[in-house]
């Protein structure tokens, strides 16, 4: 909770404030362009995530796979034992972790996209945040806002 408090004293002061970093909650759930699909919709399933990212042995972003994706897969009648690797979008849109919330959410307007990969200044994956983890986040901040003015 106190984090809240302080993430929220920040968004009320100025809300460019935020960064990114501040809402990334989880370590990325990622794969090699090798996994097939099968395998990563299991990994997706079983992680409760939407999308996985796909990365080079070194941990730069390669590619991103997301439920569309698989829709898209599936209506186009491709196996699921094709690998993610061909099927991925490829060069995804990032952000650094210290970039501004703001960015991101336009990003994601922009760019019609729900999840956004989050890598530190070396290009290194450190996250992801998706659509849902923003209105979460902001659902939190208007709750705590209606505890401090209660």
């Amino acid at each position: 909770m106190f984090d809240a408090i302080i993430i929220l004293v920040r968004a009320l002061s100025h809300p460019s404030a935020i960064k990114v970093s501040d809402i990334v909650k989880r370590a990325p759930v990622t794969v090699t362009p090798l996994t097939t699909v099968e395998e990563a919709v299991k990994l997706m399933y079983r992680e409760g995530v939407g999308s996985v990212i796909v990365v080079s042995p070194e941990g730069r972003v390669l590619g991103i796979f997301t439920e569309r994706d698989l829709v898209k897969l599936i209506g186009e009648g491709k196996p699921l034992t094709s690998k993610i690797g061909d099927l991925m979008t490829k060069d995804p849109v990032t952000v650094f972790e210290d970039d501004t919330l703001t960015k991101a959410v336009t990003l994601m307007a922009e760019r019609r996209i729900r999840h956004l990969p989050v890598v530190d200044r070396d290009g290194k994956l450190k996250g992801v945040i998706s659509a849902r983890d923003i209105a979460s986040t902001f659902g939190k901040y208007l709750e705590e806002l209606g505890e401090i003015s209660e």
